[in-house]
């Protein structure tokens, strides 16, 4: 009996040493981060390994997916977002048009849908580019850019959120104001850069963004404080001047970014500059997911690889104040320091724009307006024919001559209002 029993005691060490068994996963897996919290603002900071992905759910359930990291991360991406995400989400924002901030986004939209899809309007000639701008052109209704209200170009755009929650992008102002050119990477540069407010707390999206793009934002009259920021280009040293980060006065700072990468992110430069702002720094090769929590008071970060990396932070964001502290200005040229562009005077063209209509009248031909009205294959909405969107997408197309005939069969594309 005795032998009996230790061999059974050997087969039972056996058994549960083995690499698939529930138990010994389960105490090394960590556990997962849990579903948005009702009423609150939470902010999921994807793990997509070297690549970006951030998810925004609103205390009223309105969801932002920013950006669906390296195509290797589409699969986890899709299954996450299945997860946390009931609908189709409200908006999807592609920072800029690199690999390891679109890869995923086809899997993504596959697994969950879309209701809008918005990015700079940055011409780009990678062919994963493209592919997505077609996928998006059949799949999402609206495709949008950030470019501020006509008849409003001193002022920033902004999607509301319910429940007060805001999402204002302050980075692109196309047409208003030109792209920034000749920088180290135009496309990182010209990254849509955007900030979330909630009463006193705020996050910060950075995208790629580069100090080019941090000067310019410095120029204007924006309130860039944040209590979580969203580290620009994975915490590489190019990004996250000193100068920015004095500004943003971050309490928490994210930084996205795969284990082992090949280009040493984070910097051991940018690290030191978080340090002397004092910003509580979370990275998702080290921490995983990082999921943030808003109440509108404080911000509870906490990590999928442990209890032990829960903080909380106090929101300094003066509650109902405007993103906007003011008309926002064009950016003047870094070569001759003049504006590139400046913007209509108060009470000259601007206030004539505002009376002016933002659309053609219902029955308006080619002929009237001097350009036909476009639809891409298999979409739902129709453009002007001088829309950025057309220009960025090889799909086929239907071309109407009248108004009228394109609304027959399509809704007016909500980027170009035609």
């Amino acid at each position: 009996m005795k032998v009996f029993a230790r061999l059974l005691g050997v087969l039972f060490l056996l058994f549960t040493a083995l690499p698939g068994h529930a138990a010994t996963r389960d105490s090394q897996a960590p556990s997962a981060l849990p579903a948005p919290t009702p009423g609150r603002l939470t902010v999921y900071f994807l793990d997509v390994g070297q690549g970006d992905a951030a998810l925004i759910v609103s205390p009223t359930g309105k969801t932002v997916l920013i950006d669906g990291g390296p195509p290797e991360a589409g699969t986890r991406l899709a299954a996450r977002l299945r997860e946390l995400v009931n609908q189709p989400l409200d908006l999807v924002i592609l920072t800029h048009p690199h690999l390891d901030h679109l890869g995923g986004l086809p899997a993504a939209l596959k697994a969950v849908g879309a209701k809008r899809f918005m990015d700079p309007g940055f011409d780009h000639p990678s062919e994963a580019y493209r592919a997505l701008l077609d996928f998006v052109g059949r799949e999402v209704g609206q495709v949008m850019t950030p470019e501020p209200n006509a008849a409003a170009p001193q002022t920033l755009l902004t999607v509301g959120l319910g429940e007060g929650v805001s999402l204002t992008m302050l980075w692109p102002r196309m047409p208003q104001e030109p792209f920034l050119a000749n920088t180290r990477s135009d496309a990182n540069a010209n990254s849509i850069v955007a900030k979330l407010t909630y009463a006193k707390t705020s996050f910060l999206f950075t995208g790629d963004s580069e100090p080019p793009t941090e000067e310019a934002l410095l120029q204007k009259p924006l309130d860039l404080t944040a209590t979580v920021l969203k580290v620009a280009h994975h915490g590489g040293k190019h990004s996250s001047t000193a100068a920015f980060l004095d500004r943003v006065a971050p309490q928490a700072a994210v930084i996205s970014c795969g284990v082992g990468n090949d280009y040493g992110h984070p910097s051991p430069e940018v690290m030191g500059r978080l340090r002397d702002v004092h910003a509580r720094t979370f990275r998702t090769d080290q921490d995983g997911e990082v999921m943030a929590v808003s109440d509108g008071s404080t911000v509870t970060l906490r990590s999928s690889k442990g209890a032990e990396s829960t903080v909380s932070v106090s929101g300094a964001q003066h509650a109902g104040s405007p993103v906007a502290l003011g008309p926002i200005e064009s950016t003047p040229d870094r070569r001759s320091g003049r504006a590139v562009e400046k913007p209509p005077e108060p009470g000259g063209a601007s206030k004539k724009s505002k009376t002016a209509p933002s659309a053609p009248a219902p029955t308006s031909t080619s002929e009237e307006t001097g350009q036909n009205f476009v639809s891409l294959k298999g979409s739902k909405v129709f453009h002007r024919e001088s829309c950025s969107t057309l220009k960025r997408s090889k799909n086929e197309r239907t071309v109407y001559t009248r108004r009228a005939d394109a609304q027959r069969e399509r809704r007016p594309a909500e980027d170009c209002h035609p």
